[in-house]
């Protein structure tokens, strides 16, 4: 008695793959998902808080005063990582840029 071996199908979806997906989408479809207004209502919320109100609903109209400190004699700017650092972590200079030590190394 001589067996054929038989064709198999690497494409076709498994049966306990194809029942896998079959029960993953039908939990998805039962899931509670929330309601139209209920998320009307939150990005109305999120609008509020983008125009200037925090969530308490205060309106925050202050101006921040920041002091600039120029970059003393001493310090230069790393042109890799864009930190102002002491002259004493200058690692090296290539073509006009200064790389400190951290960027160098």
């Amino acid at each position: 008695m001589r067996i054929t071996p038989v064709a198999t199908d690497y494409d076709e979806v498994r049966s306990d793959v194809k029942e896998s997906q079959d029960r993953s989408l039908e939990a998805l479809q039962s899931a509670n998902a929330p309601d139209a207004r209920s998320v009307v209502s939150e990005l109305d919320q999120a609008d509020a808080l983008d125009e200037g109100m925090t969530p308490g609903g205060e309106i925050v109209n202050e101006e921040l005063i920041v002091q600039v400190i120029p970059q003393a004699a001493d310090e230069f700017t790393c042109f890799s990582c864009f930190l102002v650092r002491h002259r004493s972590q200058l690692a090296k200079e290539k073509d006009g840029h200064k790389y400190c030590i951290e960027c160098e190394g």
